[in-house]
């Protein structure tokens, strides 16, 4: 996958390859005899497929000749960790603060534009949803279940939908209008809520039917903030994107997603069949 971290990454291994090669190491097995390192993990620090330790740097330069460069690739290793964020290490103490971290960087946000494949995206979320959502987020890191305020956390980012000149570009799946998160009563009610956001006057909700025909694969959700930055949630981790290329790329995502979307009474419809869906 093509991502800042990774290309940052690549772009070490070539830059140590190139120490290699400078300083007399025909081969990636020569180095590794010197440094005493299985020959695989050359390879795989100068193609970009591992991660290089602080101390790999440190060993890698004083077999080089390039101690001079030490500073400068750690400073470059540490970017490369900070562009993923461990989930477990920022929940540690809950999900309160992850929500609350998220609040500043709406308030500065002119332009949102989100892609959420099967789940209700947060900031549109009922109480009783976000609440079903954070205990699952507790049960699968173990970490504590500060569900309430969390929840609070999230609601807050809400009064961002009524005030300012902010503009939500939003799409679903229309899978998410079906993944079920709480139980038939949970989800009613956050059918209902989606119903009410579809005449709120900032925002633009747009549903991808599951049968539309498709330029791009549902892939993982999204969300931009006007046009610097992308973030990106996996089951381990969350991913900053502010690589201009990289924001380009995500764009288009959404523009493709977009063609495939429907609003306004189509939209409502998909939202009533599932309402009546979880009625029976």
């Amino acid at each position: 996958m093509s991502t800042q971290a990774q290309e940052t990454r690549e772009a070490l291994g070539a830059r140590l390859r190139g120490f290699r090669k400078d300083a007399g190491f025909a081969s990636g097995r020569a180095l590794a005899r010197a440094l005493h390192w299985q020959e695989s993990k050359v390879s795989r620090i100068e193609n970009g497929k591992q991660n290089a330790s602080e101390n790999d740097i440190r060993l890698w330069c004083q077999t080089t000749g390039r101690e001079a460069d030490v500073s400068d690739l750690i400073a470059t290793v540490r970017h490369i960790n900070e562009l993923w964020s461990e989930w477990r290490r920022q929940l540690q103490a809950g999900s309160e603060n992850r929500q609350k971290k998220s609040l500043p960087l709406y308030r500065k946000t002119k332009v949102f534009r989100i892609w959420e494949p099967n789940i209700i995206w947060g900031t549109v979320q009922t109480a009783e949803y976000a609440g079903a959502v954070f205990g699952e987020v507790a049960n699968l890191y173990g970490t504590p279940s500060d569900t309430d305020a969390a929840v609070a956390k999230r609601l807050e980012r809400q009064g961002y939908l009524y005030k300012g000149d902010r503009i939500f570009n939003v799409l679903l799946g229309e899978q998410a209008l079906y993944s079920n998160h709480g139980g038939s009563e949970v989800m009613r009610a956050q059918l209902d809520r989606l119903m009410g956001a579809l005449s709120l006057p900032r925002l633009s909700l747009g549903i991808v039917p599951r049968s539309a025909p498709l330029e791009i694969w549902a892939g993982h959700g999204f969300a931009m903030f006007d046009d610097k930055l992308v973030m990106v949630e996996t089951y381990s981790a969350e991913m900053s994107v502010t690589q201009p290329g990289e924001i380009e790329t995500y764009m288009k995502a959404f523009e493709l997603h977009r063609r495939a979307a429907v609003y306004g009474r189509t939209a409502r419809e998909l939202i009533l069949t599932a309402i009546d869906h979880f009625n029976r």
